[in-house]
């Protein structure tokens, strides 16, 4: 029997169930501020004169600020290999209400959904890490990934930490190292998007460098990204090793904003089962357990705003329609697919894996992939995607093959190890 810190989990197996075992129970800390963290005691750090120390001041400084008062505290290190905090802020006061227009507002009650889409509870089941204590954040409260010093020090500046790379966007180039493969439509106006995403925990070799896959729509004349972008996607980072669902915006074609999840305020959250940013499990294995899990991003035709739904039901929240230039009215191209970062740091293309690490020839169980590939149409109604296009930067690194059935609908496989005999 399973103890009380893990659940037999059901995001959508295919074919298979998993089991999760673990031993402790993950202790629970109430009424306590994000303020009041222990990350910061002096016992716990190395004095540091001069530089150091006004660099720490000033990291402590923007901790105060991104870290909100919370009215409990999970803290996950018993049941999830992240040590993450999770504290339960008040849905109001979360940093999206930072922004000038919405101070003093609430968050937005659901939107209709898009017809052919029928959300079921089958996957309310726990998928992160941090909720295999029992433990929730209570109603009216959403759950925040506390923010570390370790965190903003993996960043090249504070005022870079949480913040979207500066890139080309161009969507058949691979400028700044970032490498894809992608299945995309463009030219029709697209009001969302919805795919399964099959979920991997992708080896990163540097850390200068992810590997993500994701749904993306996007505006744009020609080629060139004119303004605005947003994402549902699940990312593998370096530094922590982890697996993550993250909710991004962009609204300057990469320039100078956007950032990730709520670490600047935009993304509304709505929902307190969800911690953006904490790690998804289980994840796929080779020859064994295939899990993906459901991402759809629309438009909600009465308010204009974007949504994100995770799974089979469970709206995470939104991006309210004011941050956007070019997708206030439609996006112009919706992609899927997978992106590495190739930083050459050693000389020789990374070994960065890009979902399974194997090539989409290998198919089911080897490969990772993407199913039932639908857009929303001008109707707010789901639809498969007609004229899909699949392209890889570097197919000898990594590649895709696309398909159709009636089981799967619109699919590719996709992936690769990185750097190998036909990579050097």
């Amino acid at each position: 029997m399973a103890s009380s810190c893990c659940k037999i989990s059901s995001i959508i197996p295919i074919f298979v169930s998993f089991l999760l075992v673990a031993s402790l129970v993950c202790p629970v800390f109430s009424m306590s501020t994000a303020s009041e963290s222990n990350d910061w005691t002096p016992s716990n750090r190395t004095f540091r004169p001069g530089e150091e120390l006004q660099k720490l001041k000033r990291i402590r400084a923007h901790l105060r600020r991104i870290n909100k008062p919370s009215v409990k505290t999970i803290q996950a290190f018993l049941c999830s290999p992240d040590g993450d905090l999770i504290d339960c802020v008040v849905s109001h006061q979360q940093p999206a209400f930072d922004h000038p227009e919405l101070q003093g507002q609430k968050p937005l009650d659901p939107p209709e959904r898009p017809k052919g889409h029928n959300p079921t509870d089958s996957e309310l089941e726990s998928f992160q890490l941090w909720t295999f204590s029992g433990e929730l954040c209570p109603e009216g409260t959403i759950p925040i990934r506390r923010t570390r010093e370790e965190d903003i020090l993996r960043a090249s500046s504070i005022q870079r930490f949480g913040r979207k790379v500066r890139r080309n966007v161009r969507r058949d180039t691979s400028s700044n190292g970032h490498e894809h493969a992608v299945g995309y439509v463009m030219g029709d106006e697209y009001y969302g998007a919805k795919a399964s995403l099959n979920v991997w925990a992708p080896r990163v070799a540097d850390q200068n460098e992810f590997s993500l896959s994701q749904l993306l729509a996007q505006s744009y004349m020609g080629i060139t990204i004119l303004g605005s972008s947003l994402i549902g996607h699940l990312e593998q980072k370096f530094e922590k090793k982890k697996k993550l669902i993250s909710a991004n915006l962009q609204t300057d074609a990469y320039q100078t904003t956007g950032c990730y999840n709520l670490l600047c305020s935009g993304f509304v959250q709505t929902n307190n089962r969800i911690a953006v940013g904490a790690a998804i499990s289980p994840t796929s294995s080779y020859k064994g357990g295939q899990f993906d899990i459901s991402l759809l991003v629309w438009k909600d035709p009465k308010h204009g705003n974007w949504w994100l739904e995770f799974g089979s039901g469970l709206l995470v929240g939104y991006w309210p329609s004011f941050l956007f230039s070019h997708l206030r009215n439609h996006a112009s191209m919706v992609q899927f697919g997978g992106e590495i970062v190739n930083s050459r740091s050693s000389g020789f293309h990374t070994s960065t894996q890009m979902g399974s690490g194997h090539f989409a020839g290998q198919g089911f169980g080897k490969a990772s992939y993407f199913r039932n590939l639908q857009v929303v149409d001008w109707d707010n109604s789901l639809t498969p995607p007609s004229n899909l296009r699949v392209l890889a930067d570097h197919p000898n690194c990594y590649d895709i093959q696309g398909g159709i059935n009636s089981v799967w609908g619109n699919y590719f496989y996709y992936g690769g190890p990185g750097r190998s005999m036909k990579c050097p």
